[in-house]
């Protein structure tokens, strides 16, 4: 299946525990003030790339603790992000999701755009938009204080957003 892409980082410390493979959407319609990644915002930048060319440079780093979907907006590309995620799951991995959503409104709306199918797949989900107001250098893996660490899995058990240990 095809992604857009504006890159990846294959040995990152800073998007989630350990090392993780991060995967940096293509498109993004919150255009959040300071945003960290602004060229991923546009839709028909960055680059088309194979879900199993992805996988294939994931299963070859045996270092990873994890994989993380950041952006741009990840949930622009679900069903593509979730094929890949159903398949890193096979090798062991862990998922963490970036997105401008908050987990209500993804919840909400999960039977449509494949977003249920990322939730799915996804073991803490970072949510919330961006609040450069409210930017925290003090806070781990996320860039303002609104944005919630949250155990997917729980969450979507229940349908409540639940907080997750982060590690």
């Amino acid at each position: 299946m095809e992604l857009r892409i504006a890159g990846t980082a294959n040995d990152s410390i800073v998007d989630g525990p350990g090392i993780r493979f991060t995967v940096f959407t293509q498109g993004c319609p919150h255009h959040c003030e300071g945003c960290h990644n602004p060229q991923t915002h546009d839709f028909e930048g960055g680059e088309i790339c194979d879900t199993a060319e992805l996988l294939k440079k994931i299963s070859g780093n045996p270092l990873l603790d994890g994989v993380t979907f950041s952006g741009g907006e990840p949930f622009c590309q679900a069903k593509a992000l979730a094929e890949l995620g159903r398949e890193v799951k096979k090798l062991g991995l862990d998922i963490i999701t970036y997105t401008g959503y908050e987990f209500e409104e993804l919840y909400k709306n999960r039977e449509k755009n494949g977003w249920g199918e990322l939730l799915e797949v996804t073991d803490i989900l970072i949510d919330g938009k961006f609040i450069l107001s409210q930017k925290d250098w003090n806070i781990k893996f996320r860039g303002s204080s609104n944005q919630r660490y949250l155990d997917c899995r729980a969450s979507m058990e229940t349908g409540i957003a639940t907080d997750a240990e982060i590690k």
